[in-house]
């Protein structure tokens, strides 16, 4: 009875209770094996994951021989930060058990971790090999490959994700990043539509298309999903800079640069900030601010060229031939193409 409460409470994630249901029963039978494995489980949804460890590692004295354990204990490892560990654990899971595709999910997890993004794909399709009517698990191998840059087959997956689980709003925004990552913007913009309305209290979702409107220059569009994405998360920088984007390419220097002033606030470390605050201080004629700005990014970030070009134009723009000249050929001897016209122009 004490063994089927905790079952019960371990269902309704009464985690607290569950566990002190499972001790009752190990008091009496220390050798419970599955008392311990679900301790474990409880222990693990009270995040002490070396506690639930402690279970498994019981669990597994009283008998090896079950591939699962070994599955949650690399889960737990997982958990704490042990990728190596877990991937241990998940390798005896699937020698054990080699149909065990939750064992294949989770190490394809630990992979990712490891940025080792062709054992994390292995993983990923073998699991769908295994599992073929799981959402999730397209979901999973989808952002794989949208990091290997596969995004045509990351939208196959994200689909096919969807079509098992249409009200899954991360899908349709993962979808909608991949159709933005290959230009398709009207079908992102259509993939955010849809996360937004699922899912509206996403900062993140309202930034997604916010961006995709910038590009698509529907400026009061994107300044109004910026303003709702900060009203959700007011302490992001990169949406600051981001609307500041917006609202220089609208003309509205002023405004953009209390943006880049705030970004600059919340990360003060983020030489495109000062960049583009110089950019917009330079079109209002603010010279000496510009350039500053432009001081601190490359203080931040020495290897752009683009910063030493824009800099050595606005010193030109000062009169200041000589630096300017200098910040140029700088900009050349860092890479850039686009500045030998400039040189040319004016550096004889």
């Amino acid at each position: 009875m004490i063994y089927e409460n905790g079952l019960k409470n371990l269902e309704k994630e009464a985690f607290t209770q569950a566990k002190t249901d499972f001790t009752k029963v190990l008091l009496k039978e220390p050798r419970h094996h599955d008392a311990y494995i679900k301790r474990g489980e409880a222990r693990f949804g009270l995040n002490d994951f070396y506690g639930a460890i402690g279970d498994y590692n019981s669990a597994l004295e009283i008998d090896s021989t079950k591939a699962n354990t070994y599955n949650l204990r690399g889960f737990a490892k997982y958990n704490l930060g042990d990728d190596e560990g877990a991937i241990e654990d998940y390798n005896k899971a699937i020698a054990k058990d080699p149909k065990l595709a939750d064992a294949y999910t989770n190490r394809g997890f630990a992979y990712f971790n490891l940025e080792e993004m062709e054992a994390s794909y292995f993983d990923f399709s073998k699991a769908i090999e295994l599992d073929q009517n799981s959402a999730d698990k397209y979901f999973n191998r989808a952002v794989i490959k949208a990091e290997l840059e596969e995004y045509i087959s990351a939208i196959d997956d994200y689909t096919k994700c969807l079509e098992l689980n249409p009200r899954d709003p991360e899908g349709y925004n993962m979808r909608g990043v991949s159709y933005y990552s290959i230009g398709n913007f009207e079908a992102a913009l259509k993939d955010y539509d849809q996360a937004i309305k699922l899912d509206p209290e996403d900062a993140i979702k309202y930034e997604n298309r916010a961006s995709v409107k910038s590009i698509m220059e529907d400026y009061d569009g994107a300044i109004a999903d910026f303003n709702k994405s900060l009203a959700l998360y007011p302490d992001d920088p990169d949406v600051f800079n981001m609307r500041g984007v917006v609202k220089y390419s609208q003309g509205k220097y002023d405004e953009a640069v209390e943006d880049y002033n705030k970004a600059i606030e919340l990360d003060e470390f983020n030489p495109i900030y000062y960049e583009n605050r110089a950019l917009a201080k330079a079109d209002q004629e603010e010279y000496e601010e510009s350039i500053a700005d432009y001081n601190m990014a490359i203080e931040l970030y020495p290897g752009d060229p683009d910063t030493y070009y824009q800099r050595g134009l606005v010193k030109l723009l000062m009169g200041d031939k000589y630096d300017g000249c200098l910040d140029l050929n700088m900009a050349k001897e860092l890479g850039s193409d686009e500045v030998k016209a400039d040189i040319k122009k004016n550096c004889k």
